[in-house]
């Protein structure tokens, strides 16, 4: 896990070249899939994606957050689970 925004249950991971190793890819499938199932979104980008295009990359974690680029940003705040 890369970034993770507890309040929108939102992680982001970063992927470099290594991820395209079946081994790799096959335990990153199984990871997603078990937080998702927790209630988790993943999304993810590859790190020459987000150096070629950091705008690109920012506009969907915005999206991820907010529901849409015209949305209002509005502070998050965490509620924690006790």
């Amino acid at each position: 896990m890369d970034f993770f925004c507890p309040a929108k249950r939102l992680i982001i991971e970063l992927d470099g070249g290594h991820h395209n190793d079946d081994a790799i890819a096959e335990r990153d499938s199984e990871r997603q899939a078990w937080l998702e199932q927790e209630g988790y979104r993943v999304i993810r980008f590859w790190n020459s994606d987000v150096a070629a295009d950091l705008s690109a990359a920012l506009e969907r974690i915005y999206v991820e957050v907010h529901g849409a680029l015209d949305a209002e940003a509005l502070p998050l705040k965490h509620l924690r689970r006790r």
